[in-house]
């Protein structure tokens, strides 16, 4: 006998599941590009031959990938060149003989929708491909096989691949260019970078800014001023460009982040800053540049000893949500990328997966990094690109790097070179080496412009007070 529960159909299965789809969408789609050649110009930026996997039935996908080729080698489309050229392939019997190609033309009354259509035809296809990507990191979290970091980076990649894939490809009228091109003219104010500035005349003269996409390195012996650069550079980027940027810090914590760009900025001695001995106007100062950092899109993140794969994914997600124009990345030697036999092929993976964070994301990667002791036993004591750690994959893989040297470091009582820095352009894939002149203060741990006007004399120890 059969009971109740017997007769009952039980709910489907996540994998017993139609997948999202629109056959009348797909079928509206080839029959405006059948009765319409033009209609497949309309069609191709939104679905092109790398996307016809969108179409949900097979023979679909074949018969849209032949109106394309038509399309390509110029030739006139209507049913009697179809069937040939189906026949020659031997897909006409898949489809159903001509009958169908009939049917498929006879589905619209015109090609007016033929755009539409394919973004129907596009939308169900990511969402197939979402479906399709959940599955796969079902599938290896489940089978456990991998490291729990690696497998978390797969699956941003994975998540990521199929966001940018709704970004739609089309040629733009030169009208439309010029006038972007000319805006961003006229936001520079008479300059004449096509990146980032870093806020020094000279640097960014020579580089025309920090490129979307390339990996800079900016290299020195301890106490050279490498955390100090960064942390100019990115001031001037989020506070004076309002351009979000992210420090990554592995050698301070945030605070003392903070209290650096506080005093840089403020220009404010930074040792007063530490013993708490500001004066009124010390505290004026800090007030007025509290307001205005406070206000920066710049993000600090200290954690230490970071891998590439977990800076990868925060860089990520921190472009998503906040549209995060540059890294930083103080410094390269602190960083870690497990599984290696040596330092040197340590540094190597870390170094192209900075890289390869720049290049996927279209933003520059600045990274600080150690020189080792050479060019201190060296005549001039000037740093060279051989003199980079632990690797020549930096060396390599940089598109720009920034070598500084400071001769006061070694000659504290030579007048002469007091408070000067030069920052030698070591190699610049696409532009001159060069080098650029800065004053550096160590009181402020800031650099500057050279022609930058004199700081205001300081208020007399008496007018000290605690803060």
């Amino acid at each position: 006998m059969t009971t109740l529960a017997q007769n009952q159909t039980a709910p489907p299965t996540h994998l017993e599941r139609v997948p999202p789809h629109s056959i009348d969408a797909e079928m509206a789609l080839l029959g405006s590009m059948m009765i319409d050649k033009e209609a497949i110009a309309n069609v191709v930026p939104l679905l092109g031959r790398d996307e016809s996997h969108w179409f949900y039935r097979p023979d679909h996908e074949q018969l849209f990938n032949v109106l394309v080729d038509l399309y390509d080698d110029n030739k006139a489309i209507d049913l009697e060149i179809m069937r040939d050229e189906l026949t020659r392939r031997d897909l006409l019997k898949q489809l159903g003989d001509v009958d169908y190609l009939v049917t498929l033309a006879e589905s619209v009354p015109s090609a007016a929708n033929a755009e539409h259509y394919a973004r129907i035809v596009r939308d169900k296809g990511l969402l197939r491909d979402l479906i399709r990507c959940v599955d796969e990191i079902r599938r290896d979290a489940y089978a456990d096989k991998e490291k729990t970091e690696d497998l978390l980076d797969m699956a941003e990649q994975r998540f990521f691949g199929v966001t940018e894939c709704r970004i739609s490809r089309q040629a733009i009228q030169l009208r439309e260019i010029i006038e972007t091109v000319y805006a961003q003219i006229e936001s520079r104010d008479g300059g004449s970078h096509s990146g980032l500035r870093s806020g020094f005349t000279e640097l960014d003269d020579l580089t025309s800014g920090f490129q979307p996409g390339d990996f800079i390195i900016m290299a020195g012996r301890p106490s050279m001023g490498k955390t100090a650069l960064g942390l100019t550079i990115a001031e001037h980027m989020a506070v004076d460009d309002s351009r979000p940027v992210v420090f990554f810090s592995m050698e301070m914590s945030n605070h003392q982040v903070a209290q650096r760009i506080m005093c840089s900025r403020g220009r404010i001695d930074s040792h007063k800053f530490r013993r708490r001995m500001l004066s009124d106007h010390d505290i004026h100062q800090l007030a007025h540049v509290c307001d205005q950092i406070s206000h920066a899109p710049m993000f600090v993140d200290d954690t230490p000893g970071m891998s590439v794969l977990e800076l990868r994914a925060k860089v990520r997600r921190l472009v998503r949500q906040h549209d995060i124009k540059c890294v930083f990345v103080d410094y390269i030697q602190l960083m870690h990328a497990p599984g290696h036999d040596s330092r040197q092929q340590e540094i190597a993976t870390i170094s192209r997966g900075l890289k390869a964070i720049g290049r996927e994301l279209n933003i520059p990667v600045i990274a600080m990094a150690q020189l080792n002791r050479q060019a201190e036993g060296r005549e001039g004591h000037r740093p060279r690109m051989s003199d980079l750690r632990e690797s020549g994959a930096l060396e390599q893989d940089a598109d720009v790097i920034l070598l500084i040297h400071r001769e006061e470091y070694y000659k504290p009582q030579n007048i002469e070179t007091q408070g000067l820095a030069e920052i030698i352009i070591a190699k610049q894939r696409n532009g001159p080496t060069d080098i650029v002149n800065l004053q550096f203060n160590k009181r402020l741990t800031r650099f500057d412009n050279v022609s930058f006007a004199p700081e205001p004399a300081n208020i007399p120890a008496s007018q000290d007070a605690p803060f």
